[in-house]
């Protein structure tokens, strides 16, 4: 018996993101078109319209999975945080440790966010996501922080903001300048402990 359209859709949208990530890593966001998409996943037009408006909206669908991905795996990681003298450092390390297809990942959102800087109504979209990731990763700082005792004098939410920024700063420097001076991980493990220091006391 064939399967209603109901039930076909979620393979339908796995073989559209996964031809959508394939292209977007091979060949860059801007390069890559519908017809490239639909083609590679094998699919029609019609398909790819019947799930998603653009490839902007197909992008932030890859992005929520991407964000779902690495919260669930920090989560599981920081369960056996205690009593650690550096949590925040501890944190960054996991963000930071990735493989070639994290790299890979890194490139084509940066390429978008390029892409919705100069697009006003794909920042605000954009941004609504980012929030998504962000809160995620304060809840995981939060975490860490109670289990090891610390506190800071700044929210959980502009700690993760920070923790971002120096990720993804660092990691952009390495991508055209790839020394051991770049490397995000010492760099961040020397410098995010003084920051959470400043920026707070232990509990006693």
């Amino acid at each position: 018996m064939p399967k209603s359209p109901t039930k076909r859709r979620p393979a339908t949208v796995a073989a559209l993101t996964g031809s959508a990530l394939t292209l977007f890593a091979e060949r860059g966001f801007h390069a890559t078109s519908i017809s490239d998409i639909v083609q590679r996943a094998g699919l029609t037009r019609g398909a790819f319209y019947s799930n998603f408006r653009d490839k902007e909206e197909l992008f932030l669908a890859l992005y929520d999975a991407h964000t779902d991905r690495l919260l669930a795996e920090l989560r599981h990681q920081v369960e056996s945080f205690t009593n650690d003298a550096d949590p925040v450092a501890r944190v960054f390390d996991l963000l930071a440790t990735h493989d070639a297809q994290e790299r890979s990942w890194f490139l084509v959102s940066m390429e978008f966010t390029l892409h919705a800087a100069r697009h006003p109504e794909v920042a605000r979209a954009l941004a609504e996501h980012e929030e998504r990731l962000n809160a995620g990763l304060a809840e995981v700082l939060d975490h860490c922080l109670a289990s090891s005792g610390h506190t800071t004098d700044i929210s959980s939410t502009a700690l993760a903001r920070l923790v971002v920024a120096l990720y993804e700063g660092l990691t952009a420097m390495r991508v055209t300048h790839p020394t051991a001076e770049t490397d995000p991980t010492p760099l961040a493990r020397r410098a995010l402990p003084h920051l959470v220091r400043a920026l707070g006391t232990p509990q006693n």
